[in-house]
């Protein structure tokens, strides 16, 4: 019995649906959850009338043009069909009605209800009416026997029970069903079925099987079952003809049996594996519908039963003669299972039967709908089908009447016996079939042919006009367009330069492939190609100059925009959609058999540049179970996603090996299983999912025209309604939507800088947040797994807050985080000063304040960071404004940018990284300090040389917090000697005839204080200078800094005392020199210092000495030159 499965549709909102033909077969007739009956004039009615009856419907009869309906309202109506009409209420329950049913004639109605009660009420006068009592739990289903006797009913109480109408008593009672409460909770709906010819079978579901009951004697005659059912079955009905019987169950599965043979001569399965809550053979028993607890209809179609009736008219002489010769019939198929396409002249009998029963032969087709060879199943003689049985009737001794031969049959025939292994796991999927991205189903006659972000292309195929509206979001694209369809298209897409179309072939005409280049600056802006004979177009895209189609000989077709053709190639499998931005196209196919409901897609992604490249290869798609492709595409920004039947949508993550991340659920958003939201387009930046909702269905009408709404983006992480899954969910999305910034400028195309640079700070911004929360949380190992995370600006104020929270030891973590992270910023440089002197030398270089280029964001952002760091550090204050872009870890001494001279803000606050020459200082005892916190450090801590000091007061003896410090001691201590010599430079010049001045740090108030490295590094630069004479400034700072850390830590907290003690007395010379009156000119200070401090001088005029030989860039040494000349 082959049959074909056809999609399922939407009819109505999820929850339990009934459904059932009109006596003509003409109408489908469903109700729902929503209340509403619908009649369809087929599956692909899009149209239904509908009727309203309740706020639900929980079941329904159709009969001699009477609608009886089960609703919420505790009633049972009557409508007019077709009119829908109401014809009043036949009864009323205390609670709400579960099942109604017509008897055969259509003259009564049985109902049952959750009041544990039956009610059978006369259609022409509802006033007369039987109650059956007995039942001790709502009432599950009930059936008229057809000869209008019995009644039979299942209940919650675990009862099957056979009724007489008239006498209102319980004949029979079955205890076989699991007690339950209530209908909702039942794990089976048990629906009864009277077999409608003869009336000898009652088939009652249990479990996994079907129990048929004889009629009268009330026996346990037969039982249906099959390897394959194991899951409740819920739902039976019979056949018009009463030979098969149909059965759904709870996950999904269709079986029909032959009740003659009891052979399973029927399987299929719900593409979705829900449960199949109501069964209904057509009048003509060639269809039956289903519906599931999602309010979705199916239909199976093509069921043959016509072998019923030719074999209860065969006559009896072909039957006998086939009978005599039974076992000459399979004798030989032992030995020829491969000989079914080969003569078979040898066998007489085989002839007649190949004639005679071709219509036992679909019977014999399994659910795959693949024939079953003979000798390969009956191989015995206790295998039987419906085909055998027609002719080995006499030889189990069984007339040719009708209705006694089907008893007779189930009385003498033997269970099956064992047949070959039988294949148990997940049947196959039946393929996708192709479609385009943000298109409607083609059958629908208005339709949207395209909706993307460029316009929307309408279809219109009625009566009326068959034509395609195009019109574009931005007008100044091009303006709205009307297209005549006189080839029938039923494909587009649209793009910034064209409109392609496709149409399938005929017999008389190839398949047709048609472009409107609009775009084009010559008068002949459109292009056709028919493509090769037995080629069909099954996908098209558009992209960046050039156009692509899909055929169905496997073949991938790309032609220029032009309608020059291009490369040819062929495609692994049948293609499902293709989509293209820029130079990127993307392809989904079949790269395999899907099954248990899952589609096996694969993907490839070509770039079509000058660069032909192939950027994934065949890859498979990944999707929810039981899911099917919706759609696929690009984002605004060039990345590729798609979106599955399920409503997830997923993106390319290209900085994880090209995997696919899901970024958002659209059914997480609806308020109804029955709504969808049909996507038209994905924005990265902003965060956007445009969609269209749909209310009952999973496509927008055209009119009116569908408004769009923006979903946001929500990975699936973890615990996102905890503070730490929030700020997790929030850091990882921003990183994933941050990768198109470095595809673009890989590309060559322009990158939006601010909206990096906020993303970046985002980052870190969360990042010092879960850090936070991590310490309040004790976590500290999880605080230094977030700081690998930070830039470096950011690990330096995560070193800040831990100090302040007196966490020593992870703050000491944190430094070596961020000494290593110090460390790979400097073997980058050498690139980045490449990259930037190659810049410069080819004209490209800005000059004055644009020196602060795309290298440099990372700084920026973390100089932001740094003033929105935590709150517990509201008591710092801002640091100034003014400051141009210098990259602090610059190797080399000689960089031609010389960082401008910043003026401080506020008294009290010095900033030890500002190169300062002449503004005023910040009081020397907030120096110290800050200024040595590292210096007191144990000696096994390696400090980072980003990791910078403090310039607040040291008030008590409380460790404070590090300061963000973007320069290293190397630097700081260069830049610094580099503002002295250029502030002795630009003295030299205005005054070339002066004496040589004293040192910098005697002539004003703006000085720094010399830090205990400083003081080491004076002392013992010559024996440096004389172990490595070879070494330039540069590296001369750098060797002393790594002798100073050697040192233990008693003698550096020796020479910070010595600084501190120095700083002092400079602040005493000070205040002598101003008494005296020797502040004015370089003679006064220098006899200041000589009668002041006889030991502070020496060691000064080393320093000077020391200084005057240091030449850091090439305007220092010729300032140096000049004034050794005067």
């Amino acid at each position: 019995m082959p049959c074909e499965r056809k999609p399922m549709r939407y009819g109505h909102s999820d929850g339990h649906t009934e459904v059932c033909f009109d006596d003509s077969g003409r109408f489908l007739v469903t109700g729902g959850n929503d209340g509403d009956v619908r009649i369809w004039e087929g599956l692909d009615d899009d149209d239904p009338k509908f009727i309203t009856v309740g706020d639900k419907v929980y079941s329904l009869a159709l009969k001699n043009g009477k609608l009886v309906t089960a609703s919420s309202n505790n009633t049972v109506q009557i409508h007019t069909f077709p009119g829908g009409e109401p014809d009043g209420i036949l009864t009323r329950f205390t609670t709400n009605a579960t099942h109604v049913t017509f008897n055969s004639s259509g003259s009564r109605v049985a109902a049952g209800s959750s009041d544990f009660m039956v009610k059978v009420v006369e259609v022409s006068d509802s006033s007369q009416q039987k109650t059956l009592r007995g039942h001790e739990a709502p009432v599950l289903s009930v059936t008229f026997d057809p000869k209008d006797d019995f009644l039979a009913s299942a209940s919650c109480d675990g009862s099957v029970v056979v009724w007489n109408i008239e006498e209102q008593s319980q004949l029979i009672r079955w205890p076989l069903l699991q007690k339950t409460n209530d209908v909702s909770n039942a794990k089976s709906l048990c629906r009864l079925a009277w077999q409608p010819v003869g009336a000898k079978f009652l088939a009652v579901p249990v479990e996994t099987k079907v129990h048929l009951y004889e009629r009268g004697s009330w026996d346990h005659v037969s039982t249906l079952s099959d390897d394959l059912q194991t899951q409740l079955i819920n739902v039976v009905a019979w056949s018009p003809c009463g030979r098969f019987l149909a059965a759904g169950s709870v996950g999904g599965s269709l079986t029909v049996w032959d009740v003659n043979s009891k052979l399973c001569v029927e399987r299929q399965k719900h593409e979705k594996g829900h449960t199949v809550c109501s069964l209904a053979w057509s009048p003509s028993g060639s269809q039956v519908a289903y519906t599931d607890t999602e309010g979705r209809l199916g239909l199976l179609d093509g069921l043959s039963t016509s072998s019923s009736s030719s074999s209860s008219t065969t006559s009896t002489k072909p039957a006998k003669k086939a009978a005599e010769t039974y076992d000459d019939l399979f004798d030989d198929d032992d030995d020829r299972l491969m000989d079914e396409g080969v003569s078979e002249h040898n066998s007489p009998v085989k002839k007649p039967v190949a004639v005679d029963d071709d219509d036992e032969d679909d019977d014999l087709m399994p659910a795959t709908g693949r024939p079953r060879n003979r000798g390969a199943i009956l191989d015995d003689e206790l295998s039987l089908d419906a085909g055998s049985l027609k002719f080995g009737r006499d030889k189990f001794g069984v007339d040719e009447d009708g209705d006694d031969a089907s008893s007779a049959v189930m009385a003498a025939a033997p269970p099956p016996g064992p047949l070959r292994p039988v294949y148990e796991g997940p049947l196959p999927t039946p393929p996708q079939k192709a479609f385009q991205p943000g298109s409607t189903p083609a059958h629908l006659t208005h339709r949207f042919m395209m909706w993307n972000s460029v316009g929307i292309a309408r279809g219109y195929n009625d009566d009326q006009d068959n034509a395609i509206d195009v019109e574009f979001h931005d007008t100044a694209v091009h303006h709205a367009m009307h297209l005549t369809n006189s080839l029938g298209h039923t494909m587009a897409d649209l793009s910034q330069e064209a409109v392609l179309l496709a149409c399938p072939g005929t017999e008389e005409l190839a398949s047709k492939l048609q472009c409107l280049h609009f775009s084009s600056w010559d008068t002949n802006k459109d292009w056709m190609v028919d493509l090769p004979a037995g080629e069909e177009a099954r996908a098209l895209c558009l992209g960046g100059g050039w156009a692509a189609v899909a055929t169905s000989a496997l073949m991938l077709r790309l032609f220029s925009v032009g309608g020059v053709q291009r490369e040819v190639f062929s495609l692994q499998g049948n293609v499902v959609c293709m989509a293209g931005h820029g130079e990127q196209l993307l392809i989904a196919y079949h790269r395999a058999p899907g099954f248990d409901g899952d589609q096996a897609l694969g993907v490839q992604l070509l770039q079509l540049g000058p660069r032909k490249r192939q950027l994934i290869r065949g890859e498979a798609l990944p999707l929810s179970r039981r899911s099917h492709l919706t759609w696929l595409g690009f984002t605004a920004e060039g990345t590729p996603c798609y979106v599955d039947s399920e409503g997830s949508v997923r993106m390319l993550n290209r900085s994880l090996g090209n995997t696919w991340t899901p970024v958002c659920n659209t059914g997480e958003t609806c308020k109804s299983r029955s709504d969808h939201y049909w996507v038209v387009g994905v924005h990265e930046n902003p965060q956007q999912l445009r969609c269209i909702p749909c209310k009952g269905s999973r496509y927008p009408p055209t009119l009116p025209r569908p408004a769009v709404a923006i979903l946001p983006f929500k990975l699936p992480m973890c615990q996102t309604s905890t503070e730490k899954g929030l700020m997790e969910e929030q850091f990882w999305r921003s990183v994933l939507f941050e990768n198109h910034f470095g595809f673009l400028s890989s590309s060559g195309y322009e990158v939006d800088e601010e909206a990096q640079t906020r993303s970046q700070k985002e980052q870190q911004e969360l990042l010092m947040k879960m850090f936070a929360l991590s310490c309040k949380l004790e976590r500290e190992f999880r605080c230094v797994e977030l700081a690998e995370l930070m830039t470096h600006n950011a690990v330096t104020l995560a070193i800040r807050y831990a100090s302040r929270s007196r966490r020593m030891g992870l703050a000491q973590r944190l430094s070596e985080v961020a000494l290593e992270k110090a460390n790979r910023l400097r073997e980058d440089e050498p690139e980045e000063e490449a990259e930037h002197s190659a810049r410069r030398a080819s004209g490209y270089e800005d000059t004055g304040g644009r020196q602060c280029n795309r290298p440099n964001h990372k700084e920026q952002v973390e100089q932001v960071d740094q003033v929105q760091g935590p709150q517990e550090e509201e008591e710092e204050e801002e640091e100034p404004e003014t400051r141009k872009c210098v990259n602090p870890f610059a190797k080399e001494a000689t960089s031609p940018v010389v960082p401008s001279l910043t003026p401080l803000g506020k008294a009290g606050r010095a900033n030890p990284f500002k190169v300062s020459g002449s503004s005023s200082s910040s009081s020397s005892a907030a120096q110290p300090r800050g200024t040595n916190i590292l210096d007191n450090m144990a000696s096994g801590r390696k400090s980072s040389p980003l990791a910078g000091s403090a310039g607040k007061a040291n008030k008590g003896p409380v460790l404070k917090p590090l300061p963000p410090r973007p320069r290293s001691k190397t630097q700081s201590t260069l830049l610094q000697m580099t503002s002295c010599k250029k502030k002795t430079q630009e003295i030299t010049q205005k005054q070339p005839e002066a004496p040589p001045p004293a040192p910098p740090a005697d002539s004003g108030d703006n000085e720094r204080p010399k830090t205990g490295f400083q003081l080491w590094l004076e002392e013992n630069r010559k024996s440096i200078s004389a172990d490595h004479p070879e070494l330039e400034e540069t590296e001369i700072i750098k060797e002393a800094m790594g002798r100073f850390r050697t040192l233990s830590a008693e003698e550096r907290l020796s020479w910070t005392e010595r600084a501190k003690s120095q700083t002092g007395d400079a602040a005493d010379l000070k205040k002598r020199k101003r008494g005296g009156g020797g502040g004015g000119g370089g003679g006064g200070e220098e006899e200041g210092a000589a009668g002041g401090d006889a030991e502070h001088g020496p060691v000064e005029a080393d320093e000077n000495s020391a200084k005057k030989k240091r030449s850091l860039d090439p305007s220092a040494k010729l300032s140096a030159f000049a004034f050794n000349k005067n």
